[in-house]
């Protein structure tokens, strides 16, 4: 049984049928029935003339059934799928032209839309959000008990017992689960589902343009339980949330029914195309002729042993690209005309800004990209450095579990234990996360040369985020304490715990006066990180911080 993937291999045919209106994909062999809709007193019931049948409630517009090959998937709990737990009364309507079918949804100032194509087994989605008037933005496909098993990090079909607030699970075994424990950030995946049977039922992503967080934030994506599974397109997510909401019309992204295969690319966010929609009338629907893109000819001055990634951002809309290995070249088509503020990413790391504007049917064209050697922190010189500025925690401790588990998971390695600068294996050696409950007061031990000893040094602290106002304050050889530093804007949700260490990087630097230092310099001098905070509860939820590096200058 497969599950979420970005561009997997081994992918079935898929027969690519051009029509007039656009391009309609065909997925194994279609029916008798003619496309078309009906009415069933309750519900429009549309037959896409291939293998799918699907109702919307005409009192809701909650999806009531997904019929395909004759089996329903839809529902768990007695609950249809719909956005957030359901909108309740609606106005809903329907027409057809040509080959598509629109169903429209309005509840009060949110519109929703989904669509149907002749042939396909997909059915398009849109949802435009005007105002906070619905508190968030998600659209849940609840697929009934049974239809797919699995035990994957987002499932909690097999961890009966809970250890946090109400979505976090023990198994027996010790292993942890939750519907927040995606392991993937929005850059790297392009859908997510199931497969099983010779069925693969899967929900393909939007481009996110009216979501928040950027490339690297993570959400829910799907879940198990006893009850059914949910899949989920999240367009704007409250947990460590970085950014304000944006609204809008955001879409389109696809319910799509497989014979057990990943979707079509041609789905994708950045490669499906809808020329189709474009005469169907939806409010906010932007087409590619009023779109532009922004192009680089490469970015000098990159570490090549780092992705880099190119951002563009505004309080209207967000897009992201990849910066080419060789020599950073960059494309980031089908931008919202304005002006963005475009930054460039070393890993999670902003190490480069400017602004960029953007026009309808053009292309912004940017000339090389110089990245200023101060603007990277690792170019700086550092008599011992742990970690790698990246803006993430990776190499260090427990990091690479903590995107899919609870800290408390019988997986990660002992919270506690302090490290020795020299002997090699430092970052391995150096926990992830720091709490104020569970390790805080971590010790560093390290020699220093008579001429360093000599002199006063900057000791930096990089975070990704923090939980609770957790932040480092740090004491030299029991004889100089730093003054506690003022926290930085961080998220005001648990991030440390449900999957995420993304928030708000920051660097806290420290004055050390020569002072501090042994001036033996046989002995080890000894750095101990405290976690200092006024807020947080205890245990894994006292505050706390994930670290990105520290070092010691020259």
């Amino acid at each position: 049984m497969s599950g979420s993937a970005n561009r997997p291999v081994g992918r079935r045919a898929f027969v690519l049928a051009a029509t007039a209106a656009g391009t309609a994909l065909t997925v194994g062999t279609a029916h008798a029935a003619a496309f078309g809709y009906s009415d069933d007193g309750s519900n429009y019931v549309v037959d896409t003339g291939a293998q799918l049948v699907f109702k919307v409630s005409k009192s809701t517009g909650d999806l009531t059934s997904l019929v395909y090959r004759g089996t329903e998937y839809q529902g768990y709990g007695g609950m249809n799928s719909h956005i957030e737990s359901g909108l309740g009364a609606s106005t809903v309507g329907i027409k057809q032209s040509g080959s598509t079918i629109l169903v429209s949804v309005t509840h009060g100032t949110l519109k929703h839309y989904y669509a149907a194509r002749s042939g396909e087994n997909n059915v398009y989605l849109w949802t435009d959000k005007a105002d906070t008037s619905v508190s968030a933005t998600r659209y849940i496909v609840r697929v009934k008990k049974g239809a797919f098993l699995n035990d994957e990090p987002d499932s909690y079909t097999y961890a009966p017992t809970t250890i946090e607030a109400s979505d976090v699970f023990r198994k027996s075994d010790g292993q942890t689960r939750s519907k927040h424990y995606s392991k993937r950030r929005v850059m790297d995946y392009d859908y997510v589902g199931w497969s099983a049977g010779g069925v693969g039922l899967w929900i393909v992503r939007s481009n996110h343009e009216k979501a928040s967080g950027g490339p690297f934030y993570r959400s829910l994506l799907r879940h198990q339980s006893a009850d059914g599974g949910g899949l989920y397109e999240i367009l704007h997510y409250g947990q460590n949330q970085t950014e304000a909401q944006r609204f809008g019309l955001q879409g389109p992204y696809v319910i799509a029914f497989t014979d057990g295969g990943a979707p079509s690319s041609a789905l994708f966010p950045g490669t499906l195309t809808t020329p189709w929609a474009d005469a169907l009338g939806i409010p906010g629907y932007v087409p590619a002729s009023g779109r532009g893109k922004v192009a680089g000819v490469g970015i000098s001055g990159r570490n090549t042993a780092h992705p880099y990634t190119v951002g563009l951002a505004n309080s209207a809309a967000q897009y992201w690209g990849s910066a080419r290995s060789s020599d950073g070249y960059f494309s980031v088509p089908g931008v919202l005309p304005g002006t963005y503020t475009l930054t460039v990413f070393k890993g999670e790391l902003a190490v480069y800004t400017t602004s960029v504007s953007v026009s309808a049917g053009g292309t912004t064209t940017l000339n090389t990209i110089a990245l200023p050697s101060s603007n990277d922190p690792a170019n700086a010189n550092a008599i011992w450095r742990i970690g790698d500025w990246n803006g993430t925690p990776g190499g260090f401790k427990n990091a690479d579990l903590m995107t899919y588990a609870h800290p408390s998971d019988a997986r990660a390695a002992s919270w506690t234990g302090n490290v020795v600068i020299g002997g090699g294996g430092e970052t391995a050696a150096f926990p992830c996360y720091l709490w104020k409950d569970v390790n805080s007061g971590l010790l560093v031990y390290f020699k220093l040369t008579a001429a360093q000893a000599a002199a006063a040094h900057t000791l930096r602290i990089g975070v990704t985020t923090a939980y609770a106002n957790g932040r480092p304050q740090v004491t030299v050889n029991d004889s100089w304490t730093s003054a506690v530093p003022s926290p930085p804007t961080q998220p005001n949700t648990r991030s440390l715990t449900n999957g995420s260490y993304r928030g708000n990087n920051h660097t806290f630097t420290y004055s050390v006066p020569a002072s501090a230092w042994k001036t033996d310099t046989s002995q080890y001098n000894v750095l101990r990180i405290d976690v200092v905070s006024g807020s947080g509860a205890t245990g894994f939820l006292s505050a706390g911080t994930a670290i990105d590096a520290l070092d010691l200058l020259m």
